[in-house]
């Protein structure tokens, strides 16, 4: 029996799933390729996720994947000024995907789509296209995080960032309204969402859980070798490290924590672990025992091996992957009340929430030494399974 056909629409390849918004749309990827043949539009804005391009026919029946050159990108964003929208919207326009897209839903008469990111909504957003089932998994309230990058700011830039966040938040209520179901990783976000919105539309906006592999980040799994040594005692943080909100988190951690920690525990060290480091990020490996290791295969052996994970957001949306992550392995974690938003597990021994810097370096410290006494993991096994996440996503996919 012929299965049914999806358009997926996602503004950065789903493969592989080495950060956030990626692991998130591959598993979506994944679920959707079980039921649906997937015809997938979405960007290469990494030259290093080339290679990838071909993996996605394990999972897709036809795909478009054209590369989105940064600094193109940026000069089309900025004629959102000129047309009154938010920068996103033309930074991720491109003629070739709107025409495949346009074909495909002619060619094989689509009538189902799933859109990933707000940004790729303009892709279906036609009265011709009114009669389709039509699903935005917006993941975070986008606009929220340029209201807070704009409180980061001064002067001209955050005005920028204060005008995207009003325009985008407009976007995002133009699509709530026009797509069937408006789609949110966590109930705290899905319920910020409805307070931006009018009541009528409050119907639409629904969780749709983050999840985590939990074979894959096991405890008790033998990894391979890291590309560096880990022979010294260590805490870690994990991410993308040219996202701004991780940029922000080291470089605070850094200037007010880490100092207090060096002081107690001078020969720990302090390994940022991700791809794509920025230069306020890789002029923090000048400081003392400060490692930045730029873009490793596998993020398991440096989680596995650290003494404490810390996630210091103070710029976030939704669920943190890294800290489902290190609790999926039973790390010890210290993390700010922003990156633990929407898990709602219970605080232990192991597990602290705190935003300032004295108590975030005494929670690490009072952690160095401490064996889990809580199963993070079982917390993280009972609620955040990929498998139990994402399974009403079927019923969303109806009209």
């Amino acid at each position: 029996m012929a299965k049914p056909k999806i358009l997926y629409l996602c503004h950065r390849i789903p493969y592989p799933p080495n950060k956030g918004d990626k692991i998130r749309s591959f598993n979506l990827l994944k679920e959707l390729a079980k039921t649906y043949d997937v015809y997938l539009g979405c960007f290469i804005d990494d030259p290093f996720d080339r290679q990838y391009r071909e993996k996605l026919a394990e999972f897709c029946v036809e795909f478009c994947a054209p590369e989105l050159p940064k600094l193109w990108s940026k000069i089309k964003g900025l004629t959102a000024f000129l047309r009154g929208m938010p920068i996103t919207l033309p930074y991720y326009s491109n003629n070739e995907l709107a025409n495949w897209v346009e074909q495909t839903i002619e060619q094989h008469q689509i009538d189902t789509v799933l859109v990933f990111s707000s940004s790729m909504a303009q892709y279906v957003d036609n009265p011709k296209y009114q009669a389709m089932c039509r699903v935005i998994d917006f993941v975070d309230v986008d606009s929220d995080k340029w209201r807070q990058y704009a409180e980061k700011q001064k002067g001209i830039m955050s005005w920028v960032f204060n005008r995207e966040h009003r325009l985008l938040e407009r976007y995002e209520q133009h699509y709530c309204q026009q797509f069937n179901h408006s789609l949110f990783v966590s109930p705290d976000e899905a319920a910020m969402f409805r307070t931006l919105m009018p009541s009528a539309l409050a119907s639409k906006i629904k969780p749709l859980l983050n999840g985590v592999d939990v074979v894959f980040f096991d405890p008790k799994n033998t990894l391979g070798e890291p590309e560096i040594e880990l022979t010294d005692d260590f805490i870690v943080f994990t991410g993308a490290m040219d996202y701004w909100a991780n940029v922000d988190a080291v470089v605070w951690f850094c200037d007010e924590v880490w100092p207090l920690i060096q002081a107690k525990a001078p020969a720990l060290k302090f390994l940022i672990v991700g791809g794509n480091p920025d230069a306020k990020v890789r002029e923090l490996a000048n400081r003392p025992n400060v490692t930045v290791t730029g873009r490793v295969h596998d993020v398991r052996p440096y989680i596995q091996s650290a003494k404490v994970v810390v996630a210091p957001l103070r710029i976030a949306r939704g669920i943190q992957n890294k800290v489902l992550e290190a609790m999926s392995m039973d790390k010890p974690i210290v993390a700010s009340a922003m990156a633990m938003e929407g898990i709602n597990a219970p605080t232990s021994t192991c597990l602290a929430q705190t935003d300032e810097a004295a108590p975030f370096a005494a929670a690490v410290l009072a952690m160095l030494d401490v064996a889990p006494t809580v199963d993070s993991r079982q917390w993280v096994i009972d609620h955040f399974t990929w498998q139990a996440t994402l399974a009403p996503l079927p019923q969303l996919l109806c009209k």
